[in-house]
Formats: C-alpha cells, sequence, structure tokens
C-alpha cells in the first residue's frame, strides 16, 4: 500500500473517494443477497465488507482488486457447510467463519512456503466449466426467493429443479412479478451505463414500494431482523470433527478463490500498467483478510470481477478506495439497519442472478470446440459433473480428467522426421515439405517433448518403426534434441537402448543441438564417452556433414570437443 502513496495527491484521493463511493453503493446490497446465498444471515455479509477490505488494503498488491463475499466462493461454502449443519442455523454461521478461518490459514500458508504456483494445476477449462456450472446451481437455488415456493434442502441441484416444476402452479405472483422487474431494470439500467448501481437503485425503490403497498402481507418475503452496530471481536467456535468435514469445501474456495482473484488482479495490473502484482503476496493479503476477518465475524471473501472493474473505470487509484468503501458500510451497519428490514428477498435474489448470468461462458465452450477438442471435453464433464455431483466432486472430476488427457498426450508427444528444404541449411518436417527428398544415407528425427519414463517407450518404438519404414537401412540417426529440455533417469536408459539397438544394426547415433543441462546430465552419466564426443553436434548441418565425408569429420572433431565443455556458449 505504501508504493502507492508516491506522489499522491488531492486529485488522487478525488479519484478514489468516487470509486471507493461507487464500488460501496454495488457492494452493499451485493454483500447483503451473497450471505444469503451463503446461508447465514445479512448481516454477516457485510461484516465481511470491513475488517477483509482495510486488511487487504494494507497488505495486497493491486490497486484497483475489490474484495468482499462473490457468488462463487457463497455456493461454494454453502455446499460444503450444508453436509454437515442446516443453513439459516446458529451453528451453520459459526461453521461458516470457521471455514474462513481456515481458508486463510491455508492461504497464508501455501504463500509462506512460496506454494502459490499450485493454482496453475487447475487449467482453464476446468475453471470454465467449473464456474458455468456453480452459475447454473447458483440460479437454481434462487428459485425459492424468485418464485415464492419453499423447496426442500435436496442434495442434488436437478432434484430442486424437478420440485420447482412439479410445483410451478404455487408461484407468488407478487414474488415472480418482482423478481423479473428487478431484473430487467438492473440490465437496462446496466446496458444504458454500467456503473451506475443498479442493484442499490432496485433495492430502494423495490423496498420503498413494499412499505407502501405493505407487500409483507400479501406474501412477500423481506429480510426482516438486520442487528445495528459493528461486529465485536469473537473466537470462532473450533472442533476437529467439522475441520476435517469441511476439507473439500475450504480447499476448493482457497485455490478457485484465489484463481479468480489472481486473474483479476494480473488482467488490471496489465491494464494500467502503473503497478506490479506479486502472485505470493496476493495469496498472502487474501489469506490474512480471511483469517483475522473470521476474528471480526466475516464470512469468506474474495475478489470480485464486476466490482474491480467499476473502480477502476471510477477512477480507483489505490487501495484507498477500499476504505472509503468500508466507511460507506460503517455507515450503513449504524444507521441504515432499519431501512434493511423490509428489503423483499425476490430483489436479492435478482441481484443474484443478474450477477451470476455472466459467468455461464458459452464462448469459452465454442472456442474450445474450435480450436481444442480435447480441452472442450474437459471443460463439458467438468460442467456436467459438477451439475450432476455437486462442486467439491465436480471440480475433482475435472482435475483428474485434465491430467489424464495431459499424461496422455505427454505419453505420445510429437515426433518429426526432418528433411533439408532445397539450397538452404534448414530442416523441417517431411510432412510439411513432401517435395524435399530424403537422404538414404542418414535419417534425421526430432523429439518434442522431455524424454522422461511416461514417454520412453513411444520414443523407442517411433525411432525404429521410422528406420524400420526405410527401404534402405540408414548409415547415421541424427536425433535433433533441440526440444528436449530434460531427461530423467528411464529416459537415460531407453536413449542407451536405442544406441545399443542401432549399434547392432550397423546405424551409428548422431546428437545434434543438445540444450547445455540435458548436456550436462549426459555428461555426468557417462552416456556422452559411450557415443563418443564426436557423436555431438551444434547443429544438424554440421551433423549432416559429418554423414557426408571424413575430412568435414575430422575438422569437427574439435568443434564437437569444445562443445562439450560445460561452460560452452551454449550453457
Amino acid at each position: 500500500m505504501l508504493a502507492s502513496f508516491e506522489g499522491y495527491d488531492k486529485t488522487t484521493f478525488g479519484s478514489d473517494a468516487i470509486a471507493g463511493i461507487t464500488v460501496g453503493v454495488i457492494l452493499i446490497p451485493q454483500a447483503i443477497a451473497y450471505a444469503l446465498l451463503m446461508g447465514t444471515p445479512p448481516i454477516y455479509g457485510l461484516y465481511a465488507c470491513l475488517i477483509p477490505l482495510i486488511l487487504y488494503a494494507f497488505f495486497g498488491t493491486s490497486r484497483q482488486l475489490s474484495i468482499g463475499p462473490v457468488a462463487v466462493t457463497a455456493i461454494l461454502v454453502m455446499s460444503g457447510v450444508s453436509q454437515i449443519a442446516t443453513p439459516f442455523t446458529q451453528e451453520f454461521t459459526n461453521l461458516v467463519i470457521f471455514s474462513g478461518l481456515l481458508i486463510g490459514i491455508l492461504q497464508i500458508a501455501l504463500s509462506l512456503l512460496r506454494m502459490g504456483f499450485l493454482v496453475n494445476l487447475i487449467s482453464q477449462p476446468v475453471i470454465s466449466g467449473f464456474i458455468s456450472a456453480a452459475a447454473i446451481i447458483i440460479i437454481i437455488s434462487q428459485l425459492s426467493e424468485s418464485l415464492g415456493i419453499d423447496i426442500p434442502n435436496f442434495d442434488y441441484t436437478h432434484e430442486s429443479l424437478w420440485y420447482v416444476l412439479q410445483n410451478i402452479s404455487s408461484v407468488h405472483l407478487i414474488t415472480f412479478c418482482m423478481c423479473i422487474g428487478s431484473i430487467l431494470i438492473m440490465l437496462i439500467l446496466k446496458r444504458w451505463k454500467k456503473s451506475f448501481p443498479g442493484a442499490l437503485f432496485v433495492l430502494i425503490i423495490s423496498t420503498v414500494i413494499t412499505i407502501f403497498f405493505d407487500l409483507k402481507a400479501l406474501g412477500l418475503s423481506v429480510i426482516e431482523d438486520v442487528p445495528k452496530g459493528l461486529p465485536s471481536f469473537t473466537i470462532p467456535e473450533m472442533n476437529y470433527d467439522s475441520m476435517v468435514a469441511l476439507i473439500p469445501s475450504v480447499l476448493t474456495v482457497t485455490f478457485i478463490g484465489y484463481v479468480g482473484s489472481i486473474g483479476i488482479a494480473k488482467s488490471l495490473e496489465m491494464k494500467n500498467r502503473d503497478h506490479m502484482v506479486r502472485p505470493n503476496q496476493e495469496l498472502l493479503a487474501l489469506g490474512i483478510a480471511k483469517l483475522i476477518g473470521a476474528f471480526f465475524q466475516a464470512i469468506p471473501s474474495s475478489g470480485s470481477y464486476s466490482r474491480s472493474a467499476i473502480n477502476d473505470e471510477a477512477g480507483g487509484k489505490t487501495t484507498v478506495s477500499s476504505i472509503i468503501t468500508v466507511i460507506m458500510v460503517v455507515i450503513s451497519l449504524l444507521f441504515l439497519t432499519s431501512f434493511f428490514y423490509y428489503i423483499p428477498k425476490a430483489v436479492l435474489a435478482a441481484i443474484i442472478l443478474v450477477s451470476v448470468f455472466g459467468l455461464i461462458n458459452f464462448s469459452e465452450a465454442k472456442y474450445l470446440l474450435k480450436l481444442r477438442r480435447r480441452e472442450f471435453i474437459v471443460m463439458i464433464i467438468t460442467f456436467v459433473g459438477t451439475l450432476v455431483f455437486g462442486v467439491e466432486k465436480g471440480i475433482f472430476i475435472g482435475v483428474v480428467l485434465s491430467y489424464v488427457f495431459l499424461q496422455y498426450y505427454s505419453s505420445r508427444p510429437h515426433i518429426a522426421e526432418l528433411v533439408n528444404i532445397p539450397g538452404t541449411n534448414y530442416y523441417r518436417n517431411v510432412n510439411r515439405f513432401p517435395e524435399a527428398r530424403q537422404s538414404s544415407k542418414y535419417l534425421i528425427i526430432r523429439f518434442d517433448d522431455q524424454l522422461y519414463f511416461a514417454n520412453t517407450s513411444y520414443f523407442k518404438d517411433e525411432i525404429l518403426n521410422h528406420i524400420k519404414r526405410r527401404e534402405v537401412l540408414p548409415e547415421f540417426l541424427i536425433l535433433d534434441s533441440t526440444n528436449i529440455n530434460d531427461i530423467d533417469s528411464t529416459g537415460l536408459h531407453i536413449l542407451e537402448d536405442v544406441h545399443q539397438y542401432l549399434e547392432e544394426l550397423g546405424v551409428q547415433l548422431l546428437i545434434s543441438g543438445t540444450i547445455g543441462p540435458v548436456r550436462d546430465f549426459l555428461k555426468r552419466s557417462g552416456f556422452t564417452d559411450t557415443l563418443g564426443s564426436h557423436h555431438n553436434f551444434l547443429n544438424i548441418e554440421d551433423a549432416v556433414q559429418y554423414t557426408k565425408n571424413k575430412t568435414v569429420q575430422e575438422n569437427l572433431l574439435e568443434v564437437a570437443v569444445q562443445y562439450n565443455k560445460k561452460r560452452s556458449f551454449l550453457d
């Protein structure tokens, strides 16, 4: 935070103040709505907009990231905690806060261990499929408040949807109209001006209408009592059994929440180019915000894309804008809670629905279908798995499937036979240049991956198959190792096997273009001596010249020896 105060002046403060107020009027209704989505009383959503925002302002590295309650985090926590407690009970609320504490501890630990890179283990198709499914789960979860139908707490989403269809005649007309009207107004206002606080506008209008026409007496559900005042320091209730039961959802929120937050922060960094986002510090800041926030009754929070974008568009320059937002929330808690009594739950459902419509990523699915079919499959299976089996199992299915695909394709990497482009010293894939002539004297193979245990059998089989397809057995096999960035012990053994097999056939193995670390490994292992230092070359052209005449062979011998020195210019 301190770095952002260099050159701070009244103009910058004015921009931060406007941005903070703008975000505040959007955050307050969203915080109330997302608290209900998480299965807790609305006041806890507002509590999550106090200490966490202040702590992130001091420890975070993004100047525009707006944290607080968000829809995806809410449904993840709701899904996990509802397995062991009933929503909207004190026990449930305590467990939600305890979840935030555990998530904070885990994020801090990962940051201190410099393990923020672990989030890269979740691929973008998995995240897109999961979030799209989560959006649909959220939409279905809001049908009760949107339609005025009491829906039992089912284990699976399709059961809730089927129940609604069976009881569609029980829709409460006033509730339904209030929800649909709010959605339409917010969408129109959003199209007119993105930064306009449409959620706050419909919240105020609908509350006034509810009071004026006494719609509560006509069956419209309202949030009722919201305690006045600021949260007190409270030690969260903790027990071992609850901690074990919460582990799946805690792990999911830890990673998904961080992936979303760092993605938003990085995109804003690229746009503004006035600061640098440090991933491990971001992980630490988010963890501290959740951990300390839990002692002040805050539910788990994450970075919000919509609020962060609005903060940026409204002119937010530093994290002072978040402090201004906190001041607005404090004012609301001290002076406006009596007004909250008559806020219709249908309007809060509408706020949630409008916010999650954009999470269903049709464009990503279309893009992957056109470009990367296997990633499209991962996205769709994650999407379906999340809908059918729940959020934790769904993302687990996606991660496992993506790694199955990764290992499969890594075990069968691209291998190309290279030929010389006539009139040049360039060697390219024969399948892309069929007009180029193959040499009967040598065969050039390029292996485009690390050589490790998962692909060694494929490596050996492909080399032998290329040799067998030749009508005349070549005298030399040139292995272009430019793209081999690592070799493990299994890869070394298979390389020795290939060398021995080729010797038995009367084919000499030549290696070209080996990068420094791999060359060092081969030298330490003794393979370089076994192969012969004069069988190692800087590039394919040198290896080809070696095959053509002995004069060049003798001239290149000294080059090859120098090339194998550890501190060659390729290191």
